[in-house]
């Protein structure tokens, strides 16, 4: 008994078994290796090779067996997802042989589908497992991240999206699954577009527009992601669909404004579109035909169930027992094209505007406009051509537009567009095509014209006479219809046009305006629907801001205070030591200039790589302060010359440098020439042989080529001539650094050189000292 429990128990476990490989198999059964004969190591360049040497003996124009055909589309197939590395790791890792990741766990999924119908009742589990909690009815709608961007966002700036995020064993997925293909089907008949993204085969996707659970339900439109916050039924998710359209896509029309709305096509450069309905408010549909042809078509919606819409119902003869759509173009008295329907479905709408989205004769007001009337030649059954009018604004050329709109109106034809544009505001493009023209202004003129492509090249004919109306005009006119057609060489000229001036964009100051009420408003929407997980990333950033800008100024504050106590200390007992002549330079000092902090004046090194940059090419009123020095003197000269110009630094204009005079003395007395030759007393004339150039300053101007030049005072001063005069030699002949450190004294007599140097600075800065002119900047070698 045992053991026939146990044989049956066997049985059903083997049949389990067979079961499942029959329908879990099928997904690995193609190995790209095995079709090419490569090994799973094979390199790129094996695999193209064995791909030719294949490809080659199984082409079926080459081989005739009958299975060459199957077999060459095998091998096509293992070198397009061999040659792709990453469709190549997405195969050796899970054995996927389509694109996008966790393709073979789908197929899985759906086989174990099939096999849980076939095997199981519904009823088992009491619970749909449908690819794991997801619906068959979502595989039509699934999103990728390549067909989201490339495809859905263009898309979404012609009709929203309501897009839906799920993943597998989504037990709350599947309680919003009624009412969610109630409203899909719903809204996609009037033309909204459907999406479903799965966040486990789609994470990358799902994290680009923001989705951090499921399930998640959000609008596209524009670009614009807007997530859906209330409860999933039916009225809720039309209305959310309904909110994400602009507010002035329809207006309402009574009597009373029926004449201002059709009165300014001619500003919009738009046909009026009117629906005519008893529902109260406007229809969905009707919203979202107006967003679809919202560029080319100005809409209005007429409520027969309102007293104010009677006269005009009378005057347009409306039958108020269907909705009926009336199209107006140039005649606002009658209308250019009539519909009415009982069942006013959304391809009845779509052929009537498509048909009546143009004026007779539109303006040519932007480069999408020109390009949707003038099409790019593609085949010779698909020619388009244009017939240009380039006119003046105002009355002195109204009738020669009126007389271009009525010769349009009677000699239209499918493969010719008439349209004008003003010369004023299109300069560019008429006189690309007016080159023979030397007076414009004075008159209109028509012009023949056919796109060749993108680029804006074009074949046109310009009339000979100028357009005014005459019936010789429109005889001429009328003979060049018939000749675009019989005659191929008929548009003679080419030329390259410019891209048309958008003119109904805003100002700069509306953009920016737009642009800021737009950031708002998302950031609002932000704050009061965004959970925190999605607002960390934001609080985080800001927070840390505060905490830098507050503990800086803390720091600054600590520091400060810090300075000014170490200073008051040190005053008292450096002016006890100082000596008397010292302690007077010292007074002058202080009341000039402070002592700079440590990295507060930037004094860099002019040398032949920035030459250019701080000096030629210096900003018109920026003058560069250059400290001459030699390596001997740099330590002690640079602290000084900081100490000197440290009040100036808040000056925009100025910049600092210092100049090595061991690497560039011959630049340095080549420009001093100019100052010697302007000297009028021959004996303040210096021996350039025996002049020590250091603690020289110039004060150069780039852009107007002059200089103003700053001399030391002597070094050796009456007031103080305690150095021997082997200390002066020593120091003349510029001896090391290191062996002056010894010797504060000597130290601070080569500073002392500079300690005039803010009072010139002043001065320069006032425009009071005489400036030498230079022909040209020489090189700096």
């Amino acid at each position: 008994m045992t053991s026939g429990r146990v044989g049956v128990h066997h049985l059903l476990l083997v049949l389990l078994v067979v079961l499942l490989n029959s329908y879990l198999l099928p997904a690995s059964q193609f190995d790209p290796y095995h079709v090419l004969g490569v090994s799973r190591t094979a390199s790129q360049s094996e695999i193209k090779r064995a791909y030719k040497q294949l490809a080659r003996e199984w082409h079926p124009d080459k081989n005739k067996d009958p299975r060459a055909e199957d077999k060459f589309i095998q091998i096509s197939k293992a070198y397009e997802l061999l040659s792709n590395e990453e469709k190549r790791m997405n195969f050796d890792r899970y054995g996927e042989t389509e694109e996008g990741p966790g393709y073979s766990q789908q197929q899985q999924y759906q086989h174990f589908n099939r096999f849980h119908h076939s095997f199981f009742d519904e009823s088992f589990f009491q619970y749909s497992f449908s690819s794991g909690g997801r619906d068959i009815s979502d595989e039509k709608y699934l999103l990728h991240f390549t067909n989201y961007v490339n495809e859905v966002v263009p898309d979404s700036f012609r009709k929203p999206y309501l897009i839906k995020v799920t993943s597998d064993w989504c037990f709350s997925c599947v309680h919003i699954e009624p009412v969610w293909k109630e409203v899909v089907q719903e809204l996609e008949m009037l033309g909204v577009g459907i999406g479903v993204i799965h966040a486990g085969y789609e994470r990358r996707l799902a994290q680009h527009v923001g989705a951090h659970s499921t399930p998640s339900i959000f609008g596209l439109i524009n670009g614009k992601v807007s997530f859906f916050h209330n409860a999933v039924i039916r009225e809720n998710l039309r209305q959310f669909v309904e909110s994400l359209l602009p507010g002035n896509l329809v207006e309402k029309v009574t009597d009373k404004s029926v004449v201002n709305f059709l009165s300014t096509w001619k500003q919009e450069n738009k046909p009026r579109v009117l629906l005519f309905d008893h529902i109260p408010g406007v229809p969905l549909l009707y919203k979202l035909e107006a967003f679809a042809y919202k560029d080319f078509v100005r809409f209005g919606y007429v409520d027969l169930g309102r007293e104010e819409t009677e006269e005009m119902t009378r005057r347009y003869n409306v039958n108020t027992h269907a909705p009926t759509m009336l199209s107006f173009k140039e005649n606002v008295n009658k209308p250019a094209d009539v519909i009415q329907a009982r069942g006013m479905k959304k391809q009845i709408m779509d052929d009537f505007i498509s048909s009546n989205k143009f004026l007779l004769v539109p303006r040519l007001i932007n480069q999408k406009l020109f390009e949707e009337l003038c099409p790019v030649k593609k085949l010779h059954r698909q020619r388009k051509y244009c017939v240009v009018l380039i006119t003046g604004e105002g009355e002195s050329f109204s009738k020669t537009y009126d007389a271009f709109l009525s010769f349009a109106a009677t000699n239209s034809r499918e493969t010719v567009r008439f349209v004008y544009m003003y010369y004023r505001r299109q300069q560019e493009f008429a006189n690309a095509l007016l080159t023979t023209i030397s007076d414009i202004r004075a008159a209109s003129w028509v012009v023949f014209l056919e796109r060749r492509n993108e680029a804006g090249k074009v074949f046109y004919k310009l009339s000979k006479d100028s357009w005014s109306g005459s019936e010789e005009n429109k005889s001429v006119l009328f003979d060049g219809l018939n000749m675009l057609k019989s005659e191929p060489g008929f548009l003679s000229a080419s030329t390259v046009v410019p891209e048309l001036n958008d003119e109904l964009a805003p100002i700069f100051f509306l953009q920016w305006f737009y642009t800021v009420t737009e950031y708002v408003s998302d950031f609002w929407d932000t704050m009061l629907h965004n959970n925190w997980r999605e607002m960390m990333p934001l609080v985080s950033l800001i927070f840390s801001a505060l905490f830098i800008l507050f503990g800086t100024v803390i720091i600054q504050a600590f520091s400060d205070s810090g300075d000014e106590r170490e200073e008051r200390d040190e005053k008292p007992s450096k002016r006890e030591k100082m000596p008397k002549s010292e302690s007077k330079n010292e007074t002058h000092t202080r009341d000039t200039s402070r002592v700079p902090k440590k990295g507060f004046v930037e004094v860099t090194e002019l040398t032949d790589i920035n030459y250019k940059s701080n000096l030629v090419r210096l900003w018109p009123g920026h003058i560069n302060v250059v400290l001459v020095l030699s390596s001997s003197t740099k330590n002690a000269l640079l602290y000084k010359f900081a100490q000197e110009v440290y009040s100036f630094t808040g000056s925009q204009t100025l910049h600092f440098s210092f100049l090595n005079l061991d690497k560039h003395k011959q630049w340095l007395e080549y420009l001093l020439t100019f100052e010697l030759e302007a000297s009028e007393d021959s004996s303040e004339k210096e021996d350039p042989l025996n002049t020590d150039y250091t603690a020289y300053v110039l004060a150069l101007n780039g852009h107007k080529k002059y200089f103003c030049l700053f001399k030391p005072q002597n070094l050796f001063s009456s007031s103080d001539n305690s150095d021997t005069s082997e200390e002066r030699e020593w120091l003349l002949n510029g001896e090391g650094t290191q062996k002056m450190s010894g010797s504060s004294f000597s130290t601070r007599q080569i500073q002392n050189k500079l300690s005039r140097l803010s009072l010139w600075m002043e001065r320069l800065l006032e425009g009071s000292l005489k400036r030498h002119y230079v022909p040209s900047w020489p090189t700096l070698d």
